[in-house]
């Protein structure tokens, strides 16, 4: 009893008390921007792998019913229906962790409303004077010959709109799936530019199953996905990345002929060869596995970092947490 008036003692709340146990625990899977990167990251890739493993048996199953066997090299059908799934199924994962977060798609680099904008057409123009630039080279230095051309009359346009449609599709992919959700996401846990780089290795690296790719060709795969990198974070968007990334590849495929990271295909314009070492050519990888790619990539570097100084990537304000609500705690008077 209260020995001033004999009043019992009242009572007064205490907050919870947190073991030292369950705060670790709790920082261990939230920090600072929610739900840590490393664990968004891992539902992320999770998810996707359910997606890919999935549409994979669909596909074989369909294959085995109707008797549908791989025929040598790729063609733009081919080529076009692997990557159109592929990119729904990172989209589609994508979106789904877009829901969870409470962030917008646009957060992670591909803004519908800048859809083939002036920069994705600028990077097609850039994609395409790059490879022939390194041609160029490769040619007088002969080591390169142009060769004759295997198409005429209807077909020069339909390969030609074919394979456009096509690379479309694997810029849209591969860009997305390296450079969209999952390089946001480990941004906001180690920074841009280191969680640039690891995507960019992530991404030399599977080229590694490739016929005919090489060390070098991984190398300079890895090394053209940090300079998309520099674009996105410069641009603030991938639409400039895929732009260049589409008009490359098809400008190696389909217009000159050449093997793109060790792999050949159908339906190409002309039928070019290589003389020489295989430093210099690129061997079977093509020109992506020639020592001069990668300097061209690095005198690419140079006149982008120039060109676009500012940085606009990641938003600043998508990286908190958007569905953490903080408010100043209310006093109330009695």
């Amino acid at each position: 009893m209260d020995e001033s008036n004999g009043s019992l003692p009242t009572s007064t709340p205490h907050a919870p008390v947190r073991s030292r146990f369950d705060s670790e625990l709790i920082a261990a899977f939230l920090g600072p921007n929610g739900v840590r990167a490393g664990w968004r990251l891992l539902i992320f890739l999770s998810v996707v792998y359910v997606l890919f493993g999935s549409a994979n048996l669909i596909a074989r199953t369909i294959m085995r019913d109707h008797g549908w066997t791989p025929g040598a090299g790729l063609t733009p059908g081919l080529v076009l229906v692997g990557e159109a799934v592929g990119f729904f199924l990172v989209l589609l994962a994508s979106w789904a962790m877009a829901m969870i977060e409470g962030r917008k798609m646009a957060d992670y680099g591909l803004p519908l409303r800048r859809i083939f904008c002036g920069r994705f057409w600028l990077g097609a123009i850039l994609g395409f004077a790059s490879i022939t630039a390194l041609l160029t080279v490769l040619g007088a230095a002969r080591a390169f010959h142009f060769g004759p051309r295997q198409l005429t009359g209807v077909a020069i346009w339909r390969y030609a709109g074919l394979w456009a449609l096509a690379f479309l599709f694997v810029a849209l992919f591969e860009e997305y799936a390296f450079r969209g959700y999952a390089l946001f996401t480990l941004s906001t846990g180690i920074g841009f530019w280191p969680a640039a780089i690891i995507a960019s290795a992530a991404f030399g690296y599977i080229h590694h199953g490739n016929p005919g790719e090489s060390r070098v060709g991984m190398f300079s795969a890895g090394a053209v996905g940090l300079l998309f990198c520099l674009l996105l974070r410069r641009t603030g968007d991938l639409w400039m990345p895929i732009g260049f990334h589409a008009a490359w590849d098809w400008g190696q495929t389909y217009f000159y002929g050449v093997p793109d990271s060790g792999v050949s295909a159908q339906g190409h314009l002309f039928s070019a060869s290589f003389s020489g070492p295989t430093w210099l050519t690129g061997g079977t990888v093509g020109p992506e596995g020639s020592w001069l790619c990668i300097l061209l990539l690095v005198l690419l570097w140079i006149p982008f970092s120039l060109w676009l100084p500012e940085v606009k990537y990641p938003n600043p304000s998508a990286i908190p947490d958007p569905r953490r609500r903080l408010s100043a705690p209310t006093t109330q008077i009695p």
